[in-house]
């Protein structure tokens, strides 16, 4: 199609020039001759001047006896020929130079130059490449070849279930007799399933690079267009070309985005995404059997697909990439990490232990944001502090050094963040503390970090309340410290993350006795989208925030008197914050035991914490030392 277009060009190109040629040829004679006017042309035949004349329609071209020629055009009206007979001069008639067909190209024009132009536009529209004006049904899809970067599945990691299954997959393109002579069959579609950045794509292009068979690529949104019917004819020509390719792979990313759930009120039967949802259905399991083709898609709204596009015959499997535990973070890291330059301090298991909650994607950016760091500062390798440094930036912001503060801000700050760390430390079910500073960043001026003994998968009753203490221990610190009269708005955030825990306790997760076990979330008017089809009573809703609000002030009142009971040390951790600005591990515990944050023996031994040691320096040099990762920061604005 591309090879007869761009003949199709050079012919209408060639006709035009030979059309502005024939069309301008004619007045080279005339170009090379000097005009006069009819007046100097009578008077020089009439003198006896001219020698020889030549007639070409309205031009009169004549030659003067000294050899000079000139041209001129003649009225209408005027009797040329006879007056030159008169005059004994010799005339020559010459035939038009335009001929029928010139006169045809140069009616032609116009339309040419129309047409052309409505074809450009319409290829521009499709967006060039396939198809063009005239192939609106052709189908997107590319083929993935290893000039793009091949990727294999040791470039994969963290994910080793998912990758199991689709191993399985490879195998079976590899070796079907393996498989087949038990009776088993290939699968006809895998779908992967998982939140944004956990690698459903590139375990796609791990199975193209791994099967060694032809892979195309295409996402959902290509199907679609402003016209009804191209979606549907655009899977008829990708499956068309699968087959031709057979044993192949079709990936569609983003399934989701032509795949919804039919007589959703996206347009009734005719709407084009239905349409081309009924072709697909029909093309992946129909009357034609598509043998040797295997379609792999990806997406992250499970919920809204069709439930006919997800039975067995279609996508026998559904693959779950989720977010990698702390062994699949490692794995993912030192994938990610092969080009990177490493200091000797740098250990993954602690980066990655620090890293909770975090997918592929972050990890890969975590990477490139410490060797981004590490090069600012012009080291030869990344370290652990460039790693740490990083963390701190992608999870809560750069610091801003550059705030100005009050010594009255800063003090209330410090007071305010040490309340969350006496009461993360001093209650057993919270994770443990690693981290209090007072510089901000984003929009906190100051944040507590604890760090997780290990991934956390649920929460327990006692475990929800103790966390609840030690979010509203800001509030409480400031009460104390400064009276009720005298509380700032920096606990607004705590009040947040404490009312969404009680509201998820209470309505969620039954943890309320007068409750009771029953799901008030996505009825209540606080939550959107009310899909049960009940609603909750007024008595209820009382009830409910009653119920909540207790187990706020529960969490409140727990850590007022974990405070006022441990009065001494939350007041030497404070100083020490105003003082150090940012103190780690076992520092926070020799502050509030009233010791030097670090001494000599123990210097560079925090490994109990999970993470590099991190000394604390006087305010006066500040040393920047971020937590060990995705944890629950307290922020403090």
């Amino acid at each position: 199609m591309g090879n007869a277009r761009n003949i199709a060009f050079w012919v209408v190109l060639f006709l035009l020039i030979l059309a502005l040629f024939n069309l301008f040829s004619g007045s080279g004679s005339t170009m090379q001759s000097r005009e006069r006017t009819y007046s100097d042309f009578v008077a020089a035949v009439e003198g006896g001047q001219v020698s020889t004349v030549t007639l070409d329609g309205e031009q009169v071209r004549f030659t003067t006896s000294d050899g000079q020629s000139y041209v001129t055009i003649k009225p209408g009206d005027a009797e040329v020929t006879s007056m030159l007979i008169e005059n004994n001069i010799p005339v020559r008639a010459e035939k038009q130079q335009q001929s029928g067909f010139q006169s045809f190209l140069i009616t032609l024009l116009p339309f040419l130059l129309l047409i052309g132009v409505w074809v450009y536009f319409m290829n521009r529209m499709q967006g060039g490449g396939k198809g063009g004006a005239m192939g609106f049904g052709k189908s997107k899809a590319k083929m993935l070849t290893e000039k793009h970067g091949r990727v294999t599945f040791d470039d994969v990691a963290g994910i080793d279930e998912a990758k199991e299954e689709l191993e399985e997959i490879v195998e079976f393109l590899r070796n079907p007799q393996k498989f087949s002579r038990l009776g088993g069959k290939i699968p006809k579609g895998a779908l992967l399933v998982g939140p944004p950045g956990t690698g459903k794509t590139l375990l796609a292009r791990a199975i193209a690079g791994e099967a060694g068979v032809p892979f195309f690529t295409i996402s959902g949104s290509d199907f679609v267009e402003m016209f009804v019917g191209v979606g549907a004819s655009r899977v008829r020509d990708m499956f068309e070309q699968a087959k031709k390719n057979a044993p192949c792979i079709v990936f569609i990313d983003e399934i989701d985005a032509v795949g919804r759930h039919r007589g959703a009120g996206y347009g009734g039967g005719n709407d084009e995404r239905e349409q081309t949802l009924n072709q697909l259905l029909v093309e992946m399991d129909g009357f034609e059997a598509n043998e040797g083709v295997i379609i792999l898609a990806a997406t992250n709204r499970k919920d809204v697909l069709d439930p006919a596009l997800l039975r067995p015959g279609r996508f026998d499997r559904n693959v779950t990439v989720g977010n990698p535990d702390i062994k699949g973070r490692e794995k993912i890291l030192g994938v990610h990490a092969r080009k990177t330059s490493l200091g000797p301090d740098v250990d993954m298991r602690i980066i990655a232990r620090g890293t909770p909650g975090f997918s592929g994607a972050d990890l890969a950016n975590l990477v490139n944001e410490a060797a981004l760091m590490a090069a600012r500062v012009g080291r030869r390798f990344v370290t652990m502090e460039d790693f740490e440094n990083a963390k701190d930036k992608v999870m809560m912001g750069a610091e801003r050094r550059s705030m100005v503060l009050t010594a009255d801000q800063k003090e209330k700050t410090a007071y305010h963040e040490a309340g969350h760390a006496v009461v993360g430390l001093k209650l057993p079910e919270c994770d443990p503390v690693y981290k209090a500073t007072i510089i901000p960043r984003g929009g906190a001026l100051g944040m507590v970090v604890s760090l997780p003994e290990m991934d956390r998968l649920n929460w327990h009753k006692d475990e929800c309340e103790q966390k609840l203490a030690m979010t509203m221990a800001g509030k409480a610190a400031e009460i104390i410290k400064y009276g009720e009269g005298h509380v700032s708005n920096g606990p607004a955030g705590d009040i947040q993350q404490a009312s969404q825990l009680a509201r998820a306790m209470v309505m969620r997760w039954g943890m309320s006795e007068k409750v009771g076990n029953i799901d008030y979330a996505e009825a209540h008017e606080g939550y959107s989208g009310n899909t049960t089809g009940f609603s909750v009573s007024a008595h209820t809703k009382e009830l409910i925030e009653e119920e909540v609000r207790e187990f706020i002030q529960m969490g409140y009142d727990r850590a007022f008197k974990i405070l006022t009971d441990h009065h001494d040390e939350w007041e030497r951790l404070a100083q020490g914050l105003l003082e150090y600005e940012t103190l780690t591990g076992d520092e926070i515990k020799r502050v509030m035991g009233g010791e030097p944050p670090h001494s000599g023996e123990d210097e560079g031994d925090d490994t109990d914490q999970g993470s590099a040691s991190v000394t604390a320096v006087p305010k006066a040099k500040p040393k920047k030392t971020p937590p060990e990762g995705g944890m629950e920061p307290e922020p403090s604005s």
